[in-house]
């Protein structure tokens, strides 16, 4: 992208920031439905999004499959957003071993004029390592990251499809933050750094929409999404009335309206150094006071397309439109 662009999507951007109404997490969240038309979610299109990422490879920093991922996501983002409101935030952080780890936050901007604005947001990087997979023999190659970096783009790119067809009634901006996955399982000071990143170096300075979402495997088979519980603890308000919609669409099932142990994510980061709260909606279980287990597949090389489930995608995706539409 050429400087042009970026700076007409950040110029425009703080215009809009500037006069939004500033919310933070001790507010209250009441998402009564409006009787607006709701757009259908297509879980089979966002299915094929997850593929094309599988498809590229392992989305590991500084790989061959980052670099060509980086451009598909820009240029889809483009292809719907239009080219001014797309911004890759490029930047470099020393990795392992002094490794240059060459990193990208992608960022697209739907609605870009409204000042009432909300975030939502994934990553687009998969693991270098298998370090769970019971195959030893795994454990120092990449996972494919179907749905741990894969099924969070593809919900994000057919919303971003959908937001072309259908603008959205208030502000959306879409976030894919890179890095993610990068620590060690003992290092959690190499993880989550496009969204640190993103946090200490926000390409438009007061930025501040009513709240975030994030979005991490959300596309497995059999997925169960509680209330995580570093979520409940920032904005319990906004936990509850999103679980509330997921009850009344008839996916009480899949949202089950229990509050876990918290987990280390992006969310995490964003709401120590951000004053407007991001909650994660993750695929994990409380099956104990104190352990949380992950899915089965969770970083190994099973990640892979056969765990994918339409009707997973179908829900989360349904879930964020309904909000987007009628509720907000």
């Amino acid at each position: 992208m050429n400087k042009n662009r970026v700076f007409c999507l950040v110029g425009f951007l703080l215009i809009v920031t500037s006069c939004s109404s500033h919310h933070s997490s001790g507010n209250s969240y009441t998402f009564k439905a409006k009787g607006n038309p709701v757009p259908a979610f297509s879980a089979d299109s966002a299915y094929q999004y997850v593929k094309k990422q599988v498809d590229f490879g392992p989305r590991t920093v500084n790989s061959r499959s980052h670099r060509e991922d980086k451009a598909f996501l820009l240029q889809k983002l483009r292809e719907y957003a239009g080219d001014d409101y797309v911004f890759a935030q490029n930047f470099q952080l020393k990795g392992y071993h002094d490794v240059t780890l060459n990193l990208s936050n992608i960022i697209a901007a739907f609605n870009p004029s409204a000042s009432d604005r909300i975030m939502l947001c994934t990553h687009w990087d998969t693991r270098p390592y298998s370090d769970q997979d019971p195959d030893t023999s795994y454990r120092n190659k990449p996972i494919p990251g179907a749905d741990d970096g894969g099924s969070g783009v593809g919900v994000l790119l057919e919303l971003a499809s959908l937001f072309k067809k259908n603008p959205p009634p208030i502000g959306v901006d879409l976030i894919f933050f890179d890095g993610e996955d990068y620590g060690k399982d003992d290092d959690l000071g190499k993880y989550f750094l496009g969204s640190r990143y993103w946090a200490k170096n926000q390409p438009v300075k007061g930025y501040r929409p009513r709240f975030g979402i994030l979005l991490d495997m959300v596309g497995g088979v059999n997925a169960h999404f509680p209330e995580e519980g570093m979520s409940y603890q920032t904005a319990p308000d906004l936990v509850n009335e999103i679980w509330k919609v997921a009850h009344q669409m008839d996916y009480s099932k899949t949202f089950p309206e229990n509050v876990t142990n918290g987990i280390s994510d992006d969310h995490v980061v964003m709401n120590q150094y951000l004053p407007f709260p991001t909650i994660d909606i993750v695929n994990h279980t409380q099956v104990t006071k104190n352990k949380i287990e992950f899915p089965p597949y969770w970083h190994t090389h099973r990640d892979n397309m056969k765990i994918i489930d339409k009707h997973t995608l179908k829900k989360v995706g349904s879930l964020l439109n309904e909000l987007i539409y009628d509720r907000l």
